[in-house]
């Protein structure tokens, strides 16, 4: 049995066109840095950071190097990641994301960096706003 904890989900390409393409995603958390969060992408493309940074992002937007997230509502979250190819946004349902960390929780218990839980828009946290200087995600790109 793989300690990796994975949950697929699908996520809305955002582009110019009428209509947002829909796209299978793997999120993965691994036992041996479990305050990293991957996010695989179609063709092979894997994005890697900190996993508070998702945490941080149901709830508020927060801006992390190359790396953007924000609510979308009361159901979304809009992940956008800048490269030196270019900006791809994409937009998830948050009830798979929360299934996710609530599982890297569960298996990893606090040395994961929930602080004993997993956090959501409606807990009272202070967040360095959008556009304020933060530290720089780490991100792989494969």
């Amino acid at each position: 049995m793989s300690l990796v904890i994975r949950e697929h989900a699908r996520a809305r390409l955002i582009t110019d066109g009428p209509d947002p393409r829909r796209i299978p995603v793997e999120l993965r958390c691994d036992p041996g840095d479990p305050r990293t969060v991957q996010i695989g992408l179609p063709g092979g493309v894997d994005w890697a950071f900190g996993r508070d940074l998702l945490e941080k992002g149901l709830r508020s937007p927060v801006t992390r190097g190359d790396i953007r997230v924000w609510p979308c509502g009361r159901a979304q979250l809009i992940l956008e990641l800048h490269s030196a190819d270019g900006v791809a946004v994409f937009q998830f349902d948050r009830a798979p994301l929360i299934r996710f960390l609530r599982r890297v929780h569960d298996r990893f218990g606090s040395s994961a960096g929930t602080g004993g839980r997993v956090r959501t828009r409606t807990d009272a946290v202070s967040e360095t706003p959008a556009g304020a200087p933060a530290p720089a995600a780490s991100t792989t790109r494969t």
